[in-house]
């Protein structure tokens, strides 16, 4: 999944960018779509420009992680659900739109197709709907933000990312607090979301529904019942990153044709780096803990910023 949303994520940027790089040479697209839902991002100048603007982007990060914690704090759920389905929301339209023929209206049809999902996602919690949501809202989401960014800015990004997950993670305990929050109270997460048994719950599940079937237990008896059940869960954030990562370098070094296939290579040596370095945190680690992944995937990423140097050179 973590795979899948990268390329989507590069379809995206690449549907609504409006400049394409190929073999180093710089092309005008002059019918990409405008980002919908008044999400248009600011027009970039110059090198001032990408730097005035990432300080925004640290101080809107800053703010947004504040409000949540302290919204969390006080048990505001109303707020952070409205909030949640609000982000969600838009950027399922935004990543939607693009998948939609270019016609009238295109983006009000991704924004009707945007809303029950996004209801369900996170008022209905529907296990499908929530995994299937999640390959299209971080690439919407990075559709508003990789405009504005850059190389340095993305690399100073990940590095400050990564030591904030780390203290976040094993220093201050905030990540485990918002996400058991998240979980347990809210029904919703911000994130993939997998549950899995061992043999022995599964064979109880089995019998308890074969039960229900028989009519030898009532669904208020098995509602009483509690059953422990495991969950993988990679957060948004991890994932939405790797996206940035990515179309900066989509953006920076664009396609190279090989055997006469256009192929975004530089963004592929970040992914695979990423993909590398995510799997190494989930072979290597513990169950039943919380590891910061952005570490792990950033390293994987430099690496694959590495190798693309090198291919270049």
């Amino acid at each position: 999944m973590f795979v899948l949303t990268q390329f989507i994520g590069l379809y995206v940027l690449d549907s609504y960018s409006k400049t394409k790089v190929i073999d180093g040479e710089s092309l005008n697209v002059t019918d990409a779509p405008e980002l919908p839902y008044g999400m248009e991002t600011p027009e970039i100048a110059g090198e001032k420009d990408y730097t005035s603007i990432f300080y925004s982007i640290i101080l809107a990060f800053v703010l947004a992680i504040t409000i949540l914690f302290l919204l969390t704090k006080f048990n505001a759920a109303f707020i952070i659900k409205a909030w949640f389905f609000l982000v969600v929301a838009l950027a399922l339209g935004i990543a939607i739109n693009v998948f939609i023929p270019k016609i009238q209206m295109a983006s009000l049809i991704a924004l009707v197709i945007a809303l029950p999902l996004a209801f369900i996602k996170i008022y209905k919690q529907n296990f499908i709907v929530h995994n299937a949501t999640e390959l299209l809202i971080y690439p919407g989401i990075a559709a508003i933000f990789v405009p504005i960014l850059n190389l340095r800015t993305i690399i100073i990004l990940l590095v400050i990312i990564s030591v904030y997950d780390m203290w976040a993670v094993w220093r201050s305990g905030i990540m485990q607090k918002m996400a058991k929050y998240q979980i347990q109270k809210l029904k919703i997460f911000s994130g993939f979301f997998v549950p899995y048994t061992d043999k022995k719950t599964k064979q109880k599940i089995k019998l308890l529904k074969q039960k229900l079937k028989e009519k030898k237990i009532s669904e208020k008896e098995i509602n009483k019942k509690k059953i422990s059940v495991q969950v993988a869960i990679l957060g948004g954030g991890d994932v939405v990153f790797t996206i940035f990562a990515a179309g900066v370098m989509l953006k920076t070094y664009g396609f190279t044709k090989i055997l006469g296939f256009s192929i975004p290579l530089a963004s592929i040596w970040v992914i695979l780096g990423a993909t590398l370095g995510l799997s190494y945190l989930f072979f290597f680690s513990e169950k039943k803990k919380f590891y910061p992944a952005m570490p792990f995937i950033t390293t994987g990423i430099f690496l694959g910023m590495l190798v693309n140097w090198i291919f270049l050179h």
